[in-house]
């Protein structure tokens, strides 16, 4: 699961936005919020594709089908077993015709921490690049109460590095990725399988974080910041 992200610095991704359609895309590029500890409901940075124009956008983190008979209705989801995205009626539509990537600087889960309720939280980032990709689909649902743009990211089983901490893990997908995952012409899904898995297992790196980023209110840098023990070392 991927429930809480950091955004906290975009310009990377706008610079390789506008690189990767090689002109000047800067008319569509809208998403201008910043927070280290972003939870469901909220806005996130969307890159899709529309008549060949990269877009990045803000989208309600939840994801509701264009069917669904309300904006706000049970179908709202915020993460989708890839596994399972070619068959759902949910997400079989989006996943042929509105694949999108979520830029992220970083994002949390939480570890189980045996004979105890608490759960011990853990960031996660990329290693070399100042943020990750998060696969993910899009809809537009509208409706009476006017019009919603949502997205859901999407998850699969975890690398080695998310083991010890949780079963599932975002599907994070490199750059080089992106043209075939976004590419709006391509509905035969039977070519995107091979990248419907986790990613490598050194592309991450990963550290305990303060329990202050268990509440959504709490949205700075120190949600970021290494816990470190009574030693200064690292806490585990």
């Amino acid at each position: 699961m991927c429930g809480r992200v950091d955004i906290h610095d975009l310009e990377p991704v706008k610079e390789d936005v506008r690189k990767y359609y090689e002109g000047n895309v800067e008319d569509y590029i809208v998403y201008d919020a910043i927070g280290y500890n972003i939870p469901p409901s909220s806005d996130l940075p969307v890159w899709y594709e529309h008549d060949g124009h990269g877009i990045l956008q803000p989208m309600c983190w939840g994801f509701v089908p264009h069917w669904a008979k309300e904006k706000s209705t049970k179908y709202s989801m915020i993460n989708a077993r890839s596994e399972d995205v070619a068959r759902r009626p949910s997400y079989r539509d989006a996943f042929r015709r509105r694949r999108c990537l979520i830029p992220v600087n970083g994002f949390y889960e939480w570890q189980k921490i045996p004979r105890s309720r608490t759960k011990q939280p853990w960031y996660f980032r990329a290693k070399e690049k100042p943020y990750l990709l998060l696969a993910g689909l899009w809809d537009e649902w509208r409706g009476e109460g006017g019009t919603l743009k949502s997205c859901t990211i999407l998850t699969t089983e975890a690398n080695e590095t998310m083991k010890p901490i949780h079963d599932r893990m975002p599907m994070i997908l490199r750059l080089e990725d992106a043209r075939l995952w976004l590419d709006e012409t391509l509905t035969d899904t039977s070519v995107l399988r091979h990248l419907l898995k986790s990613i490598e297992d050194d592309y991450l790196q990963e550290w305990p974080v303060s329990p202050l980023c268990n509440s959504p209110t709490v949205n700075d840098e120190r949600c970021i910041q290494p816990l470190l023990d009574d030693f200064g070392g690292l806490f585990r």
